[in-house]
């Protein structure tokens, strides 16, 4: 197997498993309530869970049960959470299809996962949201660039090798006359 075709692989078993991360963020938010009743059991279960832990746990499905017994239509606003994360993994089918042509998929990406940081700490304190909760979310843009840089590089260096096949190729042949 030649380096372009090495490289196209890891590029693509990368770009696999984020889209599967967005895609299981995006369908995890479609049963938000029943998810977090069976996590609130499980944290009440744990002896040794951090109380700020269960609290937070335990209010947040209060929170999701009181609003969805009175105002279901509030929840609308997670489906299409869940959908724009099915959306954002479709765009990543570019790059899996012809990563050179469609690093810049991968660098919005990049963009969107640093965007992360600003929202979290400026949203999370204005929603009431306790600071280790917002260093979770913040923990999704860290670790969602992870892979795109990993990906981005072996982008870079697939172009490079696309290069020398290219000029390899239209180099002109010597002929001893």
């Amino acid at each position: 197997m030649d380096v372009g075709a090495r490289l196209e692989r890891r590029i693509r078993v990368w770009l696999v498993v984020f889209i599967v991360g967005l895609v299981l963020s995006g369908v995890t938010a479609f049963p938000l309530q029943t998810e977090v009743r069976i996590l609130d059991d499980a944290v009440r279960g744990i002896s040794f869970a951090p109380d700020g832990l269960v609290e937070w746990i335990a209010r947040v499905r209060t929170g999701l049960e009181e609003t969805d017994a009175q105002y279901p239509f509030i929840a609308y606003g997670t489906d299409w959470l869940a959908f724009a994360h099915l959306v954002i993994a479709v765009a990543f089918i570019g790059p899996y299809r012809d990563p050179v042509r469609n690093i810049w998929v991968i660098e919005w990406g990049m963009i969107a996962c640093a965007m992360i940081v600003p929202l979290a700490v400026f949203a999370g304190p204005v929603r009431d949201i306790p600071f280790w909760w917002t260093l979770l979310d913040i923990s999704f843009g860290v670790f969602g660039v992870i892979p795109l840089y990993i990906v981005r590089r072996q982008i870079k260096q697939l172009e490079a090798a696309q290069k020398v096949v290219q000029e390899k190729d239209t180099a002109p042949v010597n002929s001893p006359e």
